[in-house]
């Protein structure tokens, strides 16, 4: 697969010039019919006689006359009425004979209050009429959509023209800048309205979004001076090339077939000498190598809930693993299924001892004598699974934040031979009594705590205290679903189904001190977030259910050292961002933009099957002339490593 310019950003020019020729065609021909045309002289006079039109008998059959022949006379003196606009559609996908084509030259457009699924326009409300309803985008008849991050807008302020996805990908264009600028402020009223049920005012976004975050609901207020803080990695953007997919400049080294019929469930990338492909049927054990990770032969099946050798067995009744953890120097990994098929809670784990290749433990969460149960399990810190001596890690629920510990209180390992299904002790957290609708967390090197919730909010916890958060950001009105942060914890990456959110942490205090929101309160001077996705015909080429899904940084675990990408999963796609071109504000891809600032440069690796999982080896594996570690792709039935080198790899 070839680099290319994403042909979203074409010119529309050639669109409206062919398009209009096709219409004055058209109009030609539909002229012909009406007007009929000339006869033949070798028609005898009865027969010409007998098409000519008779000589109407009043003025009205005169005026029915006229009006029957469509005659094309502008009686509109505005060639360009308020609230119209000109609509080009999409067509031919991402192939090289793609192009936009004009749908309507002259066709109107309304923002309408509804609350009907349907498409009739009679159910159509007066703004205000019913508190459950919901803003819709009618552009003529072709057009009718919910206004919601789904409909993936991007606006080309210096064009006059707004792109967007519904059943299909379509562009508008304005005839004059003030029209361009009420649409926009329109939509993103709507928009707002949409997402929190208020009407989108002053004193309703200080509701929302509380005094302190101000600048996430006016971005062109907020103060972004600390998304300078970046670093002397700083590269200079490619405005030119946006959208592209894998070319020379990622080199895939290496691809690995899952053996034993398993399908790839997830990834466990060590950064030792290993990483694991866990399967619906088994383990397989890899080899970590600078270029990627190769086989090694060594596969470790499910058996009636264990694990037994080669031997593959038709009844196992074993769960899928939705989350396997490597600990103790990647000698161990922490393996948690869900409780039912499709819910992710679980109330308890399967400890895995990776060098005698088997099962040695089934542990129990367990609180005050009850059981208990968790949605998730990370390591303490980003490079925890590295200490051999660690015991401890992290667990989430819906309302519960703690730190579980594999040793019994007096501090001795548990006989975990001995004993059927030991007890993990909570050693610290807190139960919150209801409303936190966590779901997702992550760690920074020093052990900080970033969690994200299902109304949207992401909060900060320091690493004394699990009770209250030092930072909690406000929700942009859609769930989080991962969560990462970098490993000085300044910067903290949520994934949504639409977007990626990316914070920067940094405030500076009152003593001038400069420190992230796991430290202290930020205060009011808080820079607002950028925002990740991908271009309308992006969106529209990954499939209308396709989801962003575990977007995180690449794996650094060192002080002082900067992680250089970002990587998601959508689909068939795995989207790679350069971290420095993201924050660098005066990225082209920020100018003339409205509402939060959003990028669109990126790579996709595409591959024939749905992404299982994506994510970058650890730091030490990258070598001199690809200063970034290998990425590893995972499809269901492979996996495959591509070298990415970051002079190379220009947005």
């Amino acid at each position: 697969m070839g680099a290319h310019q994403s042909r979203e950003d074409l010119d529309l020019s050639d669109a409206e010039s062919d398009s209009e020729s096709q219409d004055t065609n058209r109009d030609e021909s539909e002229s012909e019919d009406t007007y009929g045309t000339p006869l033949s002289n070798s028609h005898t006079s009865d027969q010409k006689q007998d098409c000519l039109p008779k000589t109407p008998s009043s003025v009205d059959e005169v005026e029915s006359r006229l009006k029957s022949l469509k005659l094309k006379y502008n009686n509109n003196p505005n060639p360009n009425p308020t609230n119209s606009v000109k609509l080009f559609l999409h067509v031919g996908g991402h192939t090289a004979k793609s192009k936009w084509v004009v749908s309507e030259k002259l066709v109107p457009y309304a923002f309408v209050k509804t609350s009907s699924s349907t498409d009739d326009e009679d159910e159509d409300e007066e703004e205000g009429s019913n508190p459950n309803s919901w803003w819709v985008l009618k552009i003529g008849s072709k057009v009718r959509a919910k206004i919601d991050e789904n409909l993936q807008f991007k606006v080309f302020k210096t064009e006059r023209r707004v792109d967007f996805v519904a059943n299909g990908v379509w562009a508008i264009k304005f005839f004059s800048d003030g029209e361009y600028a009420i649409f926009t402020k329109k939509y993103e009223e709507c928009l707002f309205e949409n997402t929190y049920k208020y009407e989108a005012n002053d004193e309703n976004k200080l509701k929302v979004y509380g005094k302190d975050f101000i600048g996430w609901a006016k971005p062109e207020a907020a103060d972004d001076s600390m998304w300078e803080d970046a670093d002397e990695m700083r590269t200079p953007p490619n405005p030119k090339v946006k959208g592209v997919e894998m070319g020379n400049n990622l080199t895939e080294e290496f691809e690995e077939a899952a053996v034993d019929g398993g399908a790839i469930q997830s990834l466990a990338l060590g950064a030792l000498d290993n990483s694991f492909l866990v399967s619906d049927s088994g383990i397989q054990v890899v080899r970590n190598y600078s270029h990627g990770i190769q086989g090694k032969g060594i596969y470790v099946n499910f058996d009636d809930g264990r694990f037994s050798g080669r031997k593959v067995t038709t009844n196992s009744s074993y769960s899928t693993p939705r989350k396997a953890l490597l600990m103790k120097a990647e000698t161990n990994m922490l393996l948690m299924s869900p409780v039912n098929e499709g819910k992710p809670h679980s109330r308890g784990l399967h400890q895995f001892d990776i060098e005698a290749g088997k099962i040695v433990s089934e542990w129990r969460f367990e609180k005050d004598g009850a059981d208990i149960s968790m949605r998730d399990i990370t390591n303490d810190s980003k490079g925890a699974q590295i200490d051999p001596s660690g015991s401890t890690f992290l667990g989430l629920d819906d309302n519960r934040l703690c730190r579980w510990d594999m040793r019994d209180r007096k501090g001795l390992v548990q006989d975990v031979v001995n004993e059927s299904t030991p007890v993990l002790n909570w050693t610290q957290g807190h139960q919150f009594s209801r409303g936190t609708n966590f779901q997702c967390f992550a760690t920074t090197g020093d052990g900080s705590i970033v969690v994200g919730s299902l109304d949207g909010k992401i909060r900060l916890y320091s690493i004394s205290s699990m009770r209250q958060a030092k930072t909690a950001f406000p929700g942009l009105g859609s769930p989080i679903t991962h969560v990462d942060v970098t490993y000085d914890g300044k910067w903290i990456l949520g994934t949504t189904d639409t977007y990626l959110i990316l914070i920067c942490s940094l405030f500076t205090d009152k003593d001038g001190n400069t420190k992230t929101g796991f430290a202290g309160r930020m205060g009011n001077r808080i820079s607002a977030p950028r925002l990740l996705k991908l271009t309308p015909l992006d969106s529209h080429r990954a499939g209308a259910n396709k989801k962003f899904r575990n977007a995180q940084f690449s794996w650094v675990t060192e002080n002082g050292k900067q992680e250089r990408h970002l990587v998601a999963t959508v689909g068939k796609f795995s989207v790679i961002w350069n971290f420095q071109q993201v924050k660098d504000g005066s990225h082209e891809c920020y100018q003339n933009q409205v509402g939060l600032k959003s990028c669109y440069c990126y790579k996709i690796v595409l591959k024939d099957d749905s992404i299982v999982d994506s994510r970058f080896m650890h730091e030490k594996f990258a070598v001199s002339d690809s200063p970034e570690a290998p990425l590893v792709v995972a499809t269901p039935l492979k996996v495959s490593s591509f070298s990415i080198s970051s002079s190379r790899l220009q947005m």
